[in-house]
């Protein structure tokens, strides 16, 4: 295949997006039945024209597609590339709640190129947390990817186990990352989120508790494990606004070190 180049940006935002796994990408590239009928059903793309690829490991490629039949839709690559990881990103410990909020918090972590997503069972949880990771919830992960075309996905586990489930993933973490604890801003401890907070250029694992309220054996576990105790604010925040915040807060501060100042 003779070299190209990566498509202009103006141009390319034009261009629709799709989701391959990582394991499948090789010859033949072909998508899966859903993908195969998105294109050629509902957005209606032909024989020929260009599309996008994301495979949520950090590799965007370029495709033609090659050929529409009953089986599938068949790819030609034409040019691949990788993203390179951010070393930072927020790995966000959420307390289980409603099941409605959760793919809204889903998308919205994908959009904030959260590193990881954590279900944790909270003793004031509403509901119980699923022993494992739900498919549904890995496909809202790609729809928000294709819509924001971030092309990292982030990983999801659940810890039925309780707050001592999450304290012993975040010790067994490789890069010792900071370890950020929000609260209601009673606590006469706490500090508001810093600029040295955001500019970290390593993991940072926010714990979010639950509707009621954090335990107070879960914030002494937290607070003997490190985690430092912050507040995001005078006001009482709901579960999804204190998830989302938390997760656009290091998010901006990551977008400002990419765009050029003005002299």
């Amino acid at each position: 295949m003779s070299e190209v180049q990566i498509p202009d940006p103006l141009q390319w935002n034009d261009v629709r997006t799709f989701f391959l796994p990582s394991d499948q990408w090789r010859e033949p590239y072909c998508l899966d039945a859903e993908e195969s009928r998105h294109l050629s059903k509902v957005l209606r793309i032909r024989k020929g024209e260009d599309i996008r690829i994301l495979d949520g490991c950090g590799r965007e490629g370029w495709f033609r597609v090659a050929e529409i039949g009953k089986k599938g839709v068949r790819l030609e690559l034409i040019q691949s590339w990788m993203h390179p990881e951010p070393q930072s990103g927020v790995i966000l410990a959420a307390a289980w709640t409603k099941a409605a909020r959760h793919s809204w918090i889903l998308e919205k972590a994908v959009e904030l190129e959260a590193k990881a997503i954590w279900f944790w069972q909270a003793e004031r949880s509403q509901f119980p947390v699923p022993d494992q990771v739900k498919e549904t919830w890995r496909a809202q992960l790609v729809a928000g990817s294709k819509q924001c075309r971030n092309p990292y996905l982030p990983e999801i586990r659940v810890f039925p186990g309780g707050v001592q489930d999450v304290i012993r993933a975040v010790d067994a973490l490789p890069d010792d990352p900071q370890r950020i604890l929000p609260v209601e801003s009673g606590f006469s401890f706490v500090s508001g989120v810093t600029d040295d907070h955001l500019a970290k250029d390593r993991p940072t694992v926010c714990v979010i508790g639950p509707e009621g309220g954090y335990a107070p054996h879960e914030v002494d576990h937290l607070l003997q494990a490190g985690f430092q105790p912050v507040t995001l604010g005078r006001r009482v925040l709901r579960w999804e606004t204190a998830a989302v915040l938390c997760l656009g807060l290091f998010w901006w501060k990551r977008e400002l070190r990419q765009i050029p100042k003005r002299s």
